[in-house]
């Protein structure tokens, strides 16, 4: 679980609940200090606390240590979302650090960085859609977003996807065979460990954040991209 990287500043708690399975982690700019895995059959709201709490006891990090908490905002998992969030600002709150969202497609295509192809992000959205983007990497290294945020039919994102392109994620884990038969020889699938947005990644993408000081506001919600089914039975408009 832990690494063996050296405490460079700023120090963040990265947490990410956005599908079935979450993580914690502690980040620095050299690094992936710590992280810990909360398994798929195990809920967020019980066990997210106690995840975290056993990161900083085995790294021996206490509170003071870190500078700032990050979450990733979604799309994704609506109830996961919410409990990371929640739970995310009632921390910050009782600490007094700094908050940091980052979308969970953008930490998902950052783990396809270094494959030579543009990255297609996409996510199981349930009612035969996912969420997706589109990326490709710059001379830098980043992965520069290319789209909008997008909720649509597997079959329709297929049809946007015009060169070799790196499939990952949990809807390219559900989708293979159909993305497979639509895109043919322009289909790339990353590796399976590749599939679910970890927090360490969540960190890293929180770190030019941190020093831009771009912070979550305390009403910041979720990046939902389609309404909820409480919002559509309400008829709440998502944000």
């Amino acid at each position: 679980m832990a690494g063996d990287i050296a405490h460079t500043p700023p120090l963040l708690l990265a947490l990410e609940t956005s599908g079935v399975s979450g993580s914690v982690a502690l980040i620095t700019p050299a690094g992936c200090l710590a992280e810990q895995a909360i398994a798929a059959n195990q809920t967020h709201a019980r066990h997210l606390l106690p995840a975290i709490d056993q990161l900083l006891r085995e790294a021996k990090i206490d509170w003071p240590q870190i500078d700032a908490i990050a979450i990733s905002l979604g799309p994704g998992s609506f109830t996961g979302l919410r409990i990371g969030l929640s739970t995310a600002k009632g921390l910050a709150m009782a600490t007094g650090k700094p908050l940091i969202g980052v979308p969970s497609l953008d930490a998902l295509a950052s783990q396809g960085k270094g494959q030579g192809l543009p990255v297609c992000a996409l996510i199981d959205a349930r009612k035969k859609e996912v969420y997706a983007a589109l990326y490709r990497e710059n001379a830098a290294g980043e992965m520069k977003r290319q789209s909008d945020y997008l909720a649509l039919a597997p079959a329709a994102l297929a049809a946007r996807l015009t060169e070799p392109t790196l499939l990952l994620g949990s809807g390219a884990e559900l989708y293979h065979d159909l993305l497979t038969d639509q895109l043919g020889s322009l289909a790339h699938f990353a590796d399976p460990t590749r599939f679910h947005a970890r927090a360490s990644a969540v960190g890293q993408l929180a770190i030019p954040l941190f020093h831009q000081q771009i912070f979550l506001a305390p009403t910041a919600g979720p990046l939902y991209v389609r309404a909820s089914d409480a919002e559509l039975q309400l008829g709440t408009p998502h944000k």
